[in-house]
C-alpha cells in the first residue's frame, strides 16, 4: 500500500478556510459602506449570478452593482476590501497540518470551483497556495474536469477532502475505489437539512479539518474499498 502514489485534493470554502465568517464579514462592511437596502439588492444580484454561472463570483456582483449607482465613490473601498481580505486569518485549525501531512504522504492540491479572479486571490492571501507548492485546479464545476484532473495530477489514489456530499458523491461514481472522499462537517452546506440522507454517504467522515490528521497514509486509501 505504501508505494501508491497519491494526490490528496483539497477544496478551500469551509473545507481549509471559514467561508461563511467571510460572507458574514462581507455582509457587515456592505452594510457599513452602502447601507442595508444596498446591501441586499448586492445580495440579490450575487445569488444570480451564482445561478447562471454555477459559482460564486463576489467581484462580478459588485460589478455589476456598480451599474445601478455607477457615481458612488463608496465602492472603491468595497473593492479594497474584497481583494485586500485577510483570509490567512480564517484558516480553519489543522488545516495547514493536515496539508503538511499530504505533502509528506504524497502531492498536495487544490481542488475548487470558483472565478478565475477572486478565488486564486483567496488561495493566495490564505497562505493556501504556497502550503500546496503552486498546484490548484479551480474549475467552474470541479466534478465535471476530473479527467483534466487527473492528466494533469496523474496518481494510483486520490483523496478529496470536502464539504459537500453533492461533490464527494459526484466524483465517486466517476472514479470509485480511486478515490477516497472525506466529508468535512464544517459550513453551512454540511448542515443543511436532510443533505446527509439526500446523498450518498462518503468514505469518511471528520468534524473538523484537524480531525483528519487522525488517520494514517493506509487508512486514508483503505477506506475508499470499506465504506
Amino acid at each position: 500500500m505504501s508505494t501508491k502514489r497519491i494526490v490528496f485534493f483539497f477544496d478551500i470554502d469551509n473545507t481549509l478556510l471559514d467561508n461563511d465568517r467571510v460572507t458574514k464579514d462581507i455582509a457587515k462592511k456592505l452594510d457599513t459602506v452602502v447601507g442595508e437596502t444596498a446591501q441586499k439588492r448586492y445580495w440579490e444580484i450575487f445569488e444570480q449570478l451564482r445561478r447562471e454561472e454555477g459559482y460564486a463570483d463576489y467581484l462580478a456582483a459588485l460589478q455589476k452593482f456598480r451599474f445601478e449607482d455607477k457615481f458612488d465613490p463608496k465602492l472603491i473601498y468595497l473593492s479594497l476590501f474584497l481583494t485586500d481580505y485577510p483570509f490567512a486569518n480564517r484558516i480553519f485549525p489543522g488545516a495547514l497540518d493536515v496539508i503538511d501531512r499530504a505533502n509528506e504522504w504524497g502531492q498536495a492540491v487544490i481542488l475548487s470551483d470558483g472565478d478565475v479572479v477572486f478565488q486564486p486571490r483567496k488561495a493566495f492571501r490564505a497562505g493556501l497556495l504556497d502550503a500546496v507548492g503552486g498546484r490548484a485546479l479551480i474549475y467552474v464545476h470541479k466534478e465535471e474536469e476530473l479527467a483534466d484532473a487527473e492528466k494533469r495530477y496523474p496518481a494510483d489514489h486520490y483523496v478529496m477532502f470536502d464539504d459537500k456530499l453533492r461533490i464527494l458523491e459526484a466524483m465517486k461514481k466517476i472514479w470509485g475505489a480511486k478515490l477516497t472522499t472525506v466529508f468535512v462537517k464544517q459550513g453551512h452546506y454540511a448542515f443543511e437539512p436532510g443533505v446527509e440522507e439526500k446523498y450518498a454517504r462518503a468514505d469518511l467522515t471528520v468534524d473538523h479539518i484537524g480531525e483528519a490528521l487522525k488517520f494514517t497514509r493506509d487508512e486514508l486509501v483503505l477506506a475508499a474499498y470499506h465504506s
